[in-house]
């Protein structure tokens, strides 16, 4: 099995990095592979809403940038693991760029996320960090992701690169965190192969203008 994790801040190997690769160092002790992928250095245009994922059902944002290349990554990966930075209370800008328009795409063409495993943790100085761990979660739940917990919300405290392995509580949410996360993929896994998966509903939409 197979985990691709984003890592939506700026700084390569900073505290969102450390978080992404503690809960890996659990995943790893169990089989599962993990890849992370630095998102936060790119260059990521936000969704215009031009609908043409939706209307060409290929699978691909029409923005041709490096975003279809992580849809991919999704398509083909097991768990998945959102990792944000926290900006004025929510995710970084480029993050979340990146995630209106791959959900968006997986919404539009089948949802491929559907029963895959996926988490969040998020990197904060001092407040802010629940917001910013909800906001994650609502792309998760949207897609009908299976979502495992730890002993506490996935929120580590630190404000310099290194700072959230000194968060000893914190340390512990993001390892039991990936410890619950190999434990869920397995059973998801095992429940594919041996018992009837709930069959998907087409989506229904409705708006409240009369």
């Amino acid at each position: 099995m197979k985990v691709v994790a984003f890592n939506g801040s700026p700084k390569k190997e900073g505290n969102t990095f450390q978080l992404i690769s503690s809960v890996a160092a659990e995943l790893s002790k169990e089989g599962i592979e993990v890849e992370i992928i630095h998102v936060g250095a790119s260059v990521v245009r936000g969704c215009i809403a031009c609908g043409m994922c939706g209307k060409n059902q290929n699978g691909k944002c029409i923005i041709n940038d490096d975003v279809n290349g992580w849809i991919e990554k999704m398509k083909e990966a097991d768990g998945v693991i959102l990792g944000s930075p926290t900006y004025f209370s929510g995710v970084n800008g480029t993050m979340k760029a990146f995630l209106d328009r791959a959900f968006f795409v997986s919404g539009m063409n089948g949802n491929y996320l559907r029963h895959k495993v996926g988490t969040a943790v998020v990197a904060v100085r001092r407040s802010g960090g629940i917001p910013t761990w909800h906001e994650l979660n609502n792309y998760l739940m949207y897609t009908e992701m299976f979502i495992p917990t730890s002993n506490y919300w996935n929120v580590v405290h630190g404000r310099v690169p290194g700072e959230t392995l000194q968060d000893e509580e914190g340390q512990q949410i993001v390892r039991v965190l990936g410890k619950n996360m190999a434990f869920l993929m397995k059973s998801v896994n095992l429940g594919k192969e041996n018992m009837k998966v709930p069959e998907k509903e087409a989506k229904a939409f409705t708006h409240f203008i009369r």
